[in-house]
Formats: structure tokens, C-alpha cells, sequence
């Protein structure tokens, strides 16, 4: 069953009576393909016609021929639009050609780094030695890393606190440093953004005192203005490739829109799909004493909550008819 096929079945589900307020069908567009200007290795194309790539889409090849000149860019397209071919095709190609270079992938979460990383091992790729360098790193698979490998995937946090102070030791990795990716661009906003900014200029500075000039790659969603806040992090005049000239989509989308429930009435329960009833109004009875028979809550360390004390708790009678402060009882 593809994505089409259960839209109609979403359209057609009886719940939806009465919700659905719209429903289209967009046409599909046509293919948009093209080729790198300098063709890419044999061992990489049969690569990507075994992982199912037989042609690569316009802004692929475009990415691809802006990192192969030294330039940075930022491709900013679609969910699923195949932005990690953007710069997994120059790094594998760089290791199948036999090149010393040396790639940094940062990535805002562990989770995107170790997705990331099946991701480029399973092109199987002899030479292409991956690994993840963060928190949960083991201090011997940390200096194998800064010793063999030739692809490290990161976060910004462990490449301030990591890598960039213990330049010394990754002196070799960043004299070869050739690609420096970028992921989650839109995510590098505010203080963050600011913090990473910080972090990817002091790389820079690091990479000239090294001799070396890397290549940014900046991936991001849709959002308004990619190049300027790609440049705003580097530093550098960034190339901006976005989803509007370009696109993935092959089938005919289906669009559909419907109005929530309304409030105070109950979704149907999993265990009840085979009745499906109108959705029952929520009933909630309170009493009107509610405040007076109010169970004290209880605080953080177990005791239940002091009750609220009136004036004539927190004095006690004195002289000429006065009341006078009198001390708080214990809890």
C-alpha cells in the first residue's frame, strides 16, 4: 500500500464524517535529473546503482560540483530530497580515489550522528574509516579516532570541548581537513546558533593555523533565507540551493485537510474500533464544596502542605483587647 492508497482510506474513514472540509489531488511534477559537470568515479556510481540511485537529482549534482570546487554551499530542500547524497557522494569519491582528505560532520544530537553513520558505512567503501566522537566515546576508541579516522561525526558541544583544545593531537586530521558538514541548519538559531557560530569560526582559525581550507556544507529544511544564516555561521560566502527550482515528488500527492473535535467529546478508545459510536460528551462532576473538603497537598519532601492560616492564627489576644503576633505552629 503506498501514501496514496492511505490517504483514501483516511478520506473514506466513516470518523471523518462530516470533518473533512477539503481533499485535493496535486498533479505530479515532472523528474528533474542531471549530471555532475566532471563525471563521477565508475567504483561511486556502480555504488549508488546498488544502494537504488541510477541518476542523481538536479540539486545533488549541483551540491556536488560546488564541494568538489572548494566552495561552500547550502542545500535547503524538502523532507526525503536526498540532501545526505549531497556530501556523502564527495567524501566517498575522495576515499575511492585514493586522497588523504578528511571530512567533519556535525550533527546537533547523538541520535542524527549515529544515524548518520550506518548511513555512510553501509556504502562499504574500503579506506572510509567513520566513526562517532561525543560523550559517550570510550577514552580507546577516542585516540584510535584521532589517529585512523577519516571521517568523525560530532556535535558542536564536543568539538569546543573536545577537539578544538586538543588541537595538537588532531593536527594530522585537520591539516587534511577537506569537507565540513553542517546538519540541521535551521535548528541554529538564537543562542545556540550564536554558540555554534563561535565554535565553527574557531574552527577556521584552527584549520588556516594548520594549512588547511575545508569546504562547508550546510543541510537544512525549508526555511526562508538559507544562505544568509549559513554565512552569518561561517563567516563566508556561502552558494544557496533550494527546493524551489528543484524537486523529489514522482507520484501525485494527495492533500487533506479536516477540522478537529470539538471540546468536551471523547476520540473513540483503540480497543473500541469495531464500535464506532458518535463521540460522547466528557462529563465532570465537582462538588460545590470542593474547596472546604480539598485534600492539602503534599510538597516535595513527603509533608503534607501547611493549610492556610486566618488572623486569628497568627495572633493572639494581649493586653487592652489587642492581638499580637504569636509564633507559626510546626508542620
Amino acid at each position: 500500500m503506498d501514501a496514496c492508497e492511505t490517504l483514501d482510506r483516511i478520506a473514506g474513514d466513516p470518523e471523518l464524517d462530516g470533518r473533512l472540509v477539503h481533499s485535493a489531488v496535486i498533479a505530479a511534477r515532472e523528474e528533474r535529473f542531471a549530471d555532475p559537470v566532471t563525471p563521477l568515479h565508475p567504483d561511486v556510481e556502480a555504488r549508488l546503482r546498488s544502494r537504488g540511485t541510477e541518476r542523481l537529482w538536479r540539486h545533488q549534482a549541483a551540491a556536488i560540483d560546488l564541494l568538489r570546487a572548494g566552495e561552500n554551499v547550502v542545500v535547503a530542500t524538502g523532507t526525503a530530497s536526498g540532501k545526505s547524497l549531497c556530501y556523502q557522494v564527495p567524501i566517498v569519491e575522495s576515499v575511492v580515489s585514493g586522497e588523504r582528505d578528511t571530512a567533519l560532520l556535525v550533527f546537533p544530537t547523538k541520535a542524527l550522528a549515529q544515524d548518520q553513520l550506518r548511513s555512510i558505512r553501509s556504502w562499504l567503501v574500503p579506506g572510509l574509516k567513520a566513526v562517532t566522537y561525543d560523550g559517550d566515546t570510550a577514552t580507546d576508541d577516542r585516540t584510535w579516532a584521532r589517529r585512523n579516522a577519516n571521517v568523525v561525526l560530532t556535535n558542536p558541544e564536543m568539538l569546543h570541548v573536545g577537539i578544538l583544545p586538543s588541537h595538537k593531537r588532531w593536527a594530522t586530521f585537520l591539516m587534511r581537513l577537506r569537507y565540513v558538514v553542517v546538519d540541521e541548519l535551521h535548528t541554529l538559531r538564537g543562542i545556540f546558533g550564536s554558540h555554534t557560530s563561535h565554535v565553527l569560526r574557531r574552527l577556521l582559525r584552527v584549520c588556516d593555523h594548520y594549512g588547511s581550507r575545508p569546504s562547508f556544507c550546510f543541510a537544512s529544511a525549508t526555511i526562508g533565507n538559507p544562505g544568509d544564516l549559513a554565512s552569518s555561521l561561517c563567516g563566508q560566502p556561502v552558494h544557496e540551493i533550494t527546493g524551489r527550482r528543484v524537486t523529489a515528488l514522482r507520484a501525485r500527492p494527495r492533500l487533506l485537510a479536516a477540522t478537529p473535535p470539538r471540546r468536551g467529546h471523547r476520540r473513540a478508545h483503540v480497543g473500541e474500533r469495531g464500535d464506532r459510536r458518535a463521540p460522547q460528551p466528557v462529563r465532570r462532576r465537582r462538588s460545590p464544596d470542593a474547596r472546604v473538603h480539598a485534600q492539602p497537598a503534599r510538597c516535595r519532601a513527603g509533608r503534607a502542605a501547611r493549610p492556610a492560616l486566618s488572623l486569628a492564627h497568627l495572633t493572639r489576644p494581649g493586653r487592652q483587647g489587642r492581638r499580637v503576633p504569636c509564633r507559626l505552629p510546626r508542620p
